[in-house]
């Protein structure tokens, strides 16, 4: 009787030099592991090398355990740095929101419908205008006010509700808080913002009535990384909308809003995919 086929997905970046590819091609060759989809890309800026497998196996310890030996051995050499991830095993992901709610609807529906390639486990926010919509999807959702004087004690219990409800990726789905230096630190590549607007310009508040203030011609949203400097963390995804001289700031804001819910899902989905890969403080993609 065939065993059951295991799922699986490499991420690594090396040196950028021959004989990656023959490595752990020739691995997964000897483990009989059938490769489903791959991606590679080498960046001439930083000299290095990424990709990204998936493949399946029969015998999912066995094979990873040969994999694993595999990719040490090249490390000396190579300078590779690798991850292993089980294409079965879906990502709990927690949402932090404020008082602007399209971003969470449109997740909770995505996750609900099942077009979402992760789980959503619970909701937290600093207000608690967003807790009948949560629950409607049966998510449990923690409303933690926070001030300057209590944010250090407020993001611990973030961090403990996420250990709590082993979450894997923090998502920023309009959550209007300045997150600390050390929260980022501990969320470095585990947490993802929505900027609503196309970076870097029209930063801080109102940026859609600076944009019509200034006549622009498309708006957009950026998906990004969360590092403590404020919206300057790695770019995920980013998108567009054409808009008229006679569209006021009002219907700037409709179409915005639409395309930071597009924007941010993408984000979501390929991180939840293990197709996003960073490179210093750029990102590769791998859609």
């Amino acid at each position: 009787m065939a065993k059951k086929q295991q799922h699986y997905i490499l991420t690594a970046n090396s040196l950028d030099i021959p004989g990656v590819i023959a490595g752990i091609s020739g691995t997964l060759l000897e483990l009989d592991a059938n490769v489903t989809e791959a991606a590679q890309f080498g960046d001439d800026g930083s000299s290095r090398f990424f990709l990204r497998i998936a493949f399946s196996v029969g015998d999912g310890a066995i094979a990873l355990s040969s994999l694993e030996s595999k990719l040490e051995a090249m490390k000396e050499r190579f300078d590779i740095h690798w991850s292993i991830h089980n294409a079965d095993e879906r990502p709990r992901i927690m949402l932090a929101v404020s008082r602007q709610g399209h971003c969470l609807n449109d997740l909770l529906y995505r996750w609900e419908a099942g077009t979402l390639s992760g789980d959503v486990v619970a909701v937290v926010s600093n207000h608690d205008e967003m807790r009948k919509k949560t629950e409607s999807f049966g998510v449990p959702y923690y409303h933690l006010p926070v001030t300057g004087e209590t944010r250090a004690e407020q993001e611990k219990k973030v961090l403990s509700l996420m250990q709590d409800h082993a979450v894997d990726l923090l998502v920023l789905a309009r959550y209007m808080q300045i997150l600390s230096a050390g929260m980022c630190e501990a969320l470095a590549g585990l947490a993802i913002n929505i900027h609503h607007s196309f970076l870097p310009s029209f930063k801080g508040a109102k940026p859609y009535h600076q944009a019509f203030d200034r006549g622009v011609k498309i708006i957009g949203a950026t998906a990004h990384y969360v590092t403590s400097d404020l919206d300057e963390g790695p770019i995920i995804e980013q998108d567009v909308q054409r808009v008229e001289h006679f569209h006021r700031a009002e219907e700037l804001v409709r179409r915005g809003s639409d395309v930071e819910c597009q924007v941010l899902a993408r984000a979501v989905n390929w991180h939840c995919e293990h197709r996003v890969l960073l490179n210093e403080h750029k990102t590769i993609v791998f859609k």
